[in-house]
């Protein structure tokens, strides 16, 4: 089954690489991307066929992933308005646009399954969260798990205002773990570690710890308990964390990365 992904960043970028993992001939995956420059990086690095506009991009294939910026969305869907064929599948993985407002711009009802992937989908360690549209079948859902499986792990929530929780969860995630361990780093420096020795230490704890929670069958939460001895050094770092009210600092940072999905949400329903 061919697929079509308009626009080609960062996430189309990361689903194309887990995608491609499997041998496919270039006319499996069309990519739209009117940059030429990355047009040509994608050529080159994946077994895809690019092309310059939407609709050319569509054309004759089984599935449309739109993997484009929120501010684009509406340019985009009114562009491929009325050239999509019956049965064909759409994915988007828009931050914020709803599955109704991408039915009424398209000006039909259409089979859309709404998601968020993130970025370590460019290794195949991903995680997706998905909601399906009411058009959707069984076998779509299925089609959209190969389509996505192969990035990462996935995760169908019932409805679909919580996707605005995954996207500030998982879709935005992994900046949140990028950003503790530039602090990591940073506090090692400030403490009188070289750079280099700082960094991997932050890197591969980060690693390590995030791989064994995986792994385990226990809990995070116990996890963290067996690191933490009463009155050793661990306690005495979670207990300034908890000072400083970090549980909460994390939830308002939630919060926030919700409210803006939100609003995202509005500004589309709102065109």
């Amino acid at each position: 089954m061919k697929i079509a992904f308009i626009g080609g960043g960062n996430v189309a970028t990361a689903l194309i690489s887990g995608i491609s993992q499997s041998p496919l001939p270039p006319e499996f995956i069309h990519v739209s991307e009117p940059d030429e420059g990355a047009r040509r990086t994608l050529e080159e690095n994946f077994p895809v066929t690019g092309f310059d506009n939407a609709p050319d991009a569509i054309r004759d294939t089984h599935c449309i992933v739109l993997a484009v910026k929120p501010q684009v969305m509406p340019q985009v869907l009114s562009e491929i308005r009325g050239r999509i064929g019956p049965g064909q599948l759409i994915i988007s993985v828009a931050a914020g646009i709803t599955i109704e407002y991408i039915c009424r711009e398209l000006g039909s009802e259409q089979e859309v399954i709404r998601c968020m992937p993130n970025t370590p989908a460019l290794i195949g360690r991903g995680v997706t969260g998905l909601i399906a549209g009411p058009g959707c079948t069984p076998q779509h859902r299925k089609f959209a798990e190969r389509i996505l499986t192969a990035a990462g792990e996935i995760v169908w929530v019932k409805d679909e205002k919580l996707m605005d929780v995954v996207t500030a969860i998982s879709g935005s995630g992994p900046a949140y773990y990028y950003y503790l361990t530039e602090l990591l780093k940073e506090a090692g420096i400030r403490l009188g570690l070289p750079a280099e020795a700082a960094e991997k230490l932050a890197l591969y704890t980060a690693q390590g710890a995030g791989d064994m929670a995986v792994q385990s069958h226990i809990g995070i939460a116990d996890l963290r308990r067996q690191v933490t001895t009463p009155g050793g050094t661990t306690e005495a770092a979670l207990d300034r964390f908890k000072a400083g009210r970090l549980e909460e600092t994390v939830f308002r940072a939630i919060q926030a990365a919700t409210e803006r999905g939100r609003e995202l949400s509005h500004i589309g329903d709102s065109q």
